[in-house]
C-alpha cells in the first residue's frame, strides 16, 4: 500500500520539520503531497505526486472540510466518487449552525471566533440528511453518518479520563 499524505503546503512543511526534528524516518511507501485546495484540486495534487487514479483508493479526510469553501468540499467529494469501485472516504464535517441547539450554538460561536482570529475561519457546514443525499447522487453506494453519540459509544466508551467528542460535527464514511 502506498500512502499519499495530503495537506496544505505550509502545514505539511511544518509537520515534516517536526518529524525530522524527532528523528522519525519516513517510510518508503509515503509520499508527501502538498495541496492548497483553494488553488488546486485534489486530483491535480495527486497526479503531480504520482498517484494513479485507476486504483482502488481509500481517502481519510479529517480536520479539513470546515476550513474549505463548500464548493471545494463538494468538488473533492465528486472526484473521490469517480474512483474505482470499492474506493471510499471518511471525513468529518461541521453541522450547519441552523441545526444546533442554543447551547451548541454558543459553543460553536466561541470556537468559530477563536479559529477565525487565528486566520483559519470555518467556511463549510452541512445538514447530515442533505449531505447523505448528495453523496448518493454523486455515486457513493454506501453512506454512513456518525454523530457524537455513536462516535463516543464506539470509540470513547471505555476511557477513564472522560474524553469525548463534541457535538458540533459528524463523521461520514462512504464507498463507491
Amino acid at each position: 500500500m502506498h500512502v499519499f499524505e495530503v495537506d496544505h503546503p505550509a502545514t505539511q512543511a511544518w509537520k515534516r520539520a517536526r518529524l525530522q526534528e524527532t528523528g522519525i524516518t519516513f517510510p518508503r511507501n509515503l509520499t508527501f503531497t502538498p495541496v492548497d485546495f483553494e488553488t488546486q484540486t485534489l486530483e491535480e495534487g495527486l497526479q503531480a505526486a504520482g498517484c494513479h487514479p485507476g486504483k482502488c483508493t481509500f481517502f481519510s479526510w479529517l480536520g479539513v472540510t470546515e476550513y474549505l469553501a463548500t464548493e471545494v468540499v463538494m468538488a473533492t467529494l465528486r472526484f473521490i466518487a469517480s474512483a474505482p469501485v470499492e474506493s471510499g472516504v471518511v471525513f468529518d464535517y461541521m453541522l450547519s449552525p441552523s441545526l444546533l441547539t442554543p447551547a451548541q450554538r454558543s459553543r460553536f460561536d466561541a470556537l468559530a471566533q477563536r479559529v477565525a482570529s487565528a486566520g483559519e475561519p470555518w467556511q463549510a457546514f452541512f445538514d447530515p440528511a442533505l449531505l447523505r443525499r448528495d453523496l448518493r447522487a454523486m455515486g457513493f453506494r454506501t453512506v454512513e453518518d456518525s454523530g457524537p453519540e455513536e462516535i463516543n459509544a464506539r470509540y470513547f466508551n471505555e476511557r477513564k479520563d472522560g474524553l469525548r467528542v463534541g457535538s458540533l460535527s459528524h463523521v461520514m464514511k462512504a464507498h463507491v
